[in-house]
């Protein structure tokens, strides 16, 4: 695949589901790169849009620079040009700016802004902290909008005037009214991207909003069942979701629910379930109970 320019990276992203891979630690907690590698690799057979390297499922929050620009580079590797691998970024302005430029060094084509570390901010800080990272970097940029860094419509209109390389706009906050005033406002200017936990869940009723695409952590351990879901989502085959919902979303979400942190605590256990297991999670999380796991297995079943 030839180098994308930022806008037809947000394009291709847009016309597929996103896999959002897990980072593999030993017992040690060292990153396992000859298993994550494996794990690229198994999911890049199954067609995603694109692969976000070191995000939020990835752990992003738990890694040092240097580990951070090792799983890219990993990513990158495997991955050789057959789809978008886009990287996490966060914390600070200036460390932002710094994981930025370890994700441009790394190879990867783009870069998901995650909130910054802590600290609430007015509109107008906010901007200048995406916009001072959009600055920095020859990549495309999607910002998430989460937690502590959401940014209303008119600040969005600003950013994309200010930085042509911005090109997606990923939700993680639900607010219907919000994404309705930045969809008419910035139409197709970005690509939208479905972030609440257990995406699956919003799909259809965000695709009637003009988001496309989400970020599937069940792609980690189902890429199959995710594959076919998003399909019935995209043809809004109403049947065929709210069965998948009510068989297994929901029950895998009512596991997710009982702990803080269990959003990525359960993909590792799911991927433990099919017998691809990526270590434990990183302090401060948790991984699942011995019976949690049991009854994800269960609820797996054949379905992998």
């Amino acid at each position: 695949m030839s180098k994308l320019s930022p806008m037809e990276q947000g394009k291709r992203i847009g016309e597929g589901l996103l896999s959002f891979p897990v980072t593999h630690f030993t017992s040690e907690q060292a990153f396992d790169e000859v298993r994550y590698r494996e794990h690229i690799a198994w999911l890049v057979e199954h067609d995603p849009a694109g692969l976000f390297a070191a995000g939020g499922t990835g752990e992003f929050f738990s890694l040092t620079l240097g580990e951070f620009g090792a799983v890219v580079r990993a990513a990158v590797s495997e991955i050789a040009g057959r789809v978008p691998v886009l990287a996490g970024c966060g914390y600070g302005t200036a460390m932002a700016k710094e994981f930025a430029k370890a994700a441009e060094d790394a190879g990867a084509d783009g870069i998901l802004l995650l909130p910054p570390y802590l600290v609430n901010s007015e509109q107008a800080g906010l901007l200048a902290h995406a916009e001072a990272v959009c600055r920095s970097t020859k990549l495309g940029v999607i910002f998430y909008n989460r937690d502590n860094a959401i940014m209303d419509e008119r600040t969005l209109e600003q950013l994309c005037e200010r930085c042509p390389n911005l090109i997606g706009f990923k939700d993680g906050y639900g607010d219907i009214e919000l994404m309705t005033r930045i969809y008419a406002r910035m139409g197709d200017r970005l690509t939208y991207i479905g972030g609440l936990p257990t995406a699956e869940t919003f799909a259809l009723p965000y695709l009637e909003m003009g988001v496309t695409t989400y970020s599937s952590a069940i792609f980690n351990f189902l890429p199959k069942f995710a594959q076919e879901f998003y399909a019935a989502v995209r043809r809004r085959d109403r049947e065929r979701v709210y069965a998948d919902l009510r068989e297994f979303v929901l029950p895998y979400i009512a596991i997710r629910n009982r702990r803080k942190g269990y959003a990525v605590s359960i993909v590792k256990a799911g991927m433990k379930a099919v017998g691809r297991p990526a270590g434990p999670v990183r302090s401060p999380l948790v991984d699942l109970s011995d019976a949690e796991l049991q009854e994800l297995a269960k609820l797996i079943g054949d379905r992998g």
